[in-house]
């Protein structure tokens, strides 16, 4: 059951809203009707993949040591930045946001175009090797391939729906991040990244870090230990 609702949760997010198949989509039921339509699968994906999972027999791999918990908590820093940067300020690759991609590269732009799908990837990626069973695998393993899968998915919409704007985004910005600046095609410019995203995500990072125990029920500086 856990693999069948990953399997779907990648398939709604990859195989419908990453292909043509969007389009075609969109075209029937609108560009509102597709969004509110996807919203809804997406939120019924979430709760069956939740559900599913804290369901599921899993088996032990590996656990990690209390040194390498630490360091995945400490790692989950850089991810909450970059959630809170991804939505301080309107970036063309976001839900809704193609309508600027004319625009000036800025900010947490130049670092990586997917600010947002990387801070999940980090997110997930984190959590499987925290948690090393086969169930946190599959969950979050979901996560993880829905987010990378849909770096490339992203821009070949924006690329497909303006050729031009998104050549100039292309030249400026990379996914991997800091690509283009240690490529020469850009630079990193602090001031506009501004103090909010490094402030408030590091309040949500210490915020989560000590209330995961009460909310999720499982401290994460004791995942995986036996």
């Amino acid at each position: 059951m856990l693999a069948v609702a990953a399997l779907v949760w990648i398939g709604v997010h990859v195989g419908i809203a990453g292909t043509r198949l969007r389009g075609v989509i969109a075209a029937r039921l609108g560009e509102g009707g597709f969004r509110i339509a996807f919203s809804l699968a997406s939120v019924a994906a979430i709760l069956v993949l939740i559900r599913a999972w804290r369901a599921a027999e899993t088996t032990p791999l590996w656990f990690a040591p209390g040194w390498l918990r630490w360091v995945l908590a400490l790692a989950m820093l850089p991810a909450f930045i970059l959630f809170v940067a991804s939505v301080a300020k309107p970036n063309p690759t976001a839900v809704g946001g193609e309508a600027r991609l004319g625009d000036e590269v800025r900010g947490i732009q130049r670092v990586t175009r997917h600010p947002m799908l990387w801070s999940f990837a980090l997110w997930a990626a984190l959590h499987m090797i925290g948690n090393g069973d086969t169930a946190a695998l599959v969950f979050f393993g979901a996560f993880l391939v829905t987010a990378i899968a849909g770096m490339p998915s992203i821009d070949t919409k924006l690329a497909r729906r303006a050729p031009a704007q998104w050549a100039r985004l292309a030249a400026e910005t990379s996914i991997l991040p800091f690509g283009a600046i240690l490529a020469g095609r850009n630079r990193l410019v602090l001031r506009e990244i501004g103090w909010v995203p490094p402030v408030l995500g590091t309040l949500a990072w210490a915020a989560m870090l000590h209330f995961h125990g009460r909310i999720i029920g499982v401290s994460p500086l004791l995942m995986g230990a036996p």
